[in-house]
């Protein structure tokens, strides 16, 4: 079991001194910042690398599938080695990553690319969320989770806006040599991070599969409410984050510049819904219930994207991208928090694990959906319907009460 708490909660006057929350959690949202970048360079890349959405959606499905199964082992691996040190092996898995990536836009670099990528996308979320859960007093954990969260932003939105560049004055894979050096640079500072926050996380922890997994989501149907959740939520990130450029490019007539910087337009919004949800969920409105109406808000935003892109300026299709990263990408944190909040005691790692096997699952289904009606149609009917599925969503989850 991974030892997010202790078994016996000491009395006051016997609580263990425990270090500084805001180390782990900028480490941890550095971790985030990194696994970003490597998971978006490709489709930020993909005009100049030659990389179409086929390849696209076979580097992000192999990414997510690996991806899957890794973030079943995070909470225990957290357990087992501890935080940082996860985070250490995440990080060694993005440097790896990028120098697949830059073998070329092939089926071979792209498959070995997307291997590794998984394998730091999956187990660093289960891994942070048992080191800021066990640090984080529960009332505080909306916003913490939230902080965290904006490192998919951060990194986002800095590809967005340097890779593209690097591409026109450089190379494409000068893009990628950066990620994997940034890489590098993070396994130090996790090494000298982890004797202080490993010993908080690491236990004995026993395997947990796709079987254990199963029995927690079975036992409580709040958990699996979210699970089913997170599908949609994830592929309608996805549609943003990984596709947009390719859509504007290839749908809209943009040039790359420009559609990278409408999609840091995008990736701003994130960053501002990762901390204003966290605000609004601390202050204002229950956190399970604002988890669900950002489903509707995600549904407007990628609806009006495919159904009215081609015809709004270019002004305009930033505010939509805005509007739509600000829900579609801003939902993460307090999601995790509620995960967080349901999880059974001791259990934050190994329930975070459990529930994203559906936001993984998503973000698998989402490539292979929007490839497949891009083959009889067009991406903006692919926005329409992910678009629809995070509305039926956040309407599964408005009748939650507990």
């Amino acid at each position: 079991m991974v030892a997010e708490t202790a078994a016996a909660t000491p009395a006051p006057s016997q609580a263990p001194l425990l270090p500084p929350l805001l180390p782990a959690l900028a480490g941890m949202t550095g971790l985030q910042a990194l696994v970003a970048l490597g998971l978006f360079a490709p489709g930020v890349l993909a005009p100049r690398m030659g990389i179409d959405p086929a390849g696209l959606g076979l580097f992000t499905t192999t990414g997510f599938a690996v991806g899957m199964a890794a973030s079943l082992c995070g909470g225990v691996l957290a357990g087992r080695l501890g935080a940082f040190r996860v985070a250490s092996f995440c990080a060694l898995a993005v440097a790896a990553a990028m120098l697949c990536a830059m073998m070329g836009s092939g089926t071979a670099a792209l498959l070995a690319a997307g291997i590794a990528i998984g394998l730091a996308c999956g187990p660093e979320t289960p891994a942070s969320a048992a080191i800021l859960g066990r640090l984080a007093r529960a009332a505080d954990r909306p916003m913490v989770f939230s902080v965290r969260q904006t490192g998919n932003q951060i990194g986002a939105m800095a590809g967005s806006l340097a890779l593209p560049t690097l591409a026109a004055l450089i190379d494409p894979r000068a893009g990628y040599a950066v990620i994997a050096a940034l890489a590098l640079a993070g396994v130090v500072l996790f090494e000298r991070l982890r004797p202080v926050y490993d010993p908080l996380t690491r236990s004995a922890g026993s395997a947990f599969g796709l079987g254990a997994a199963w029995r927690l989501l079975r036992g409580d149907p709040a958990l699996r409410r979210l699970a089913l959740a997170v599908f949609p939520y994830s592929a309608s990130q996805l549609t943003l984050n990984g596709f947009f450029v390719v859509y504007a490019v290839t749908d809209l007539g943009m040039e790359h510049v420009a559609a990278g910087i409408a999609l840091a337009a995008g990736q701003a919004g994130g960053l501002v819904g990762r901390l204003g949800w966290g605000v609004v969920a601390s202050r204002w409105v229950a956190t399970r219930r604002l988890v669900a109406l950002l489903g509707f808000g995600m549904a407007a935003a990628s609806a009006l994207l495919g159904l009215a892109g081609a015809s709004l300026p270019f002004a305009a299709l930033t505010v939509v991208t805005f509007l739509f990263g600000l829900t579609a990408s801003g939902w993460n944190g307090i999601f995790l928090a509620e995960v967080a909040r349901l999880a059974p005691a001791g259990r934050i790692g190994e329930a975070t694990g459990a529930v994203m096997v559906g936001g993984f699952a998503g973000l698998i289904a989402g490539p292979i959906l929007l490839v497949a009606i891009a083959a009889v149609s067009d991406l903006a009917t692919g926005y329409v319907v992910v678009g629809l599925l995070a509305a039926l969503a956040g309407l599964s989850l408005l009748g939650d009460k507990r």
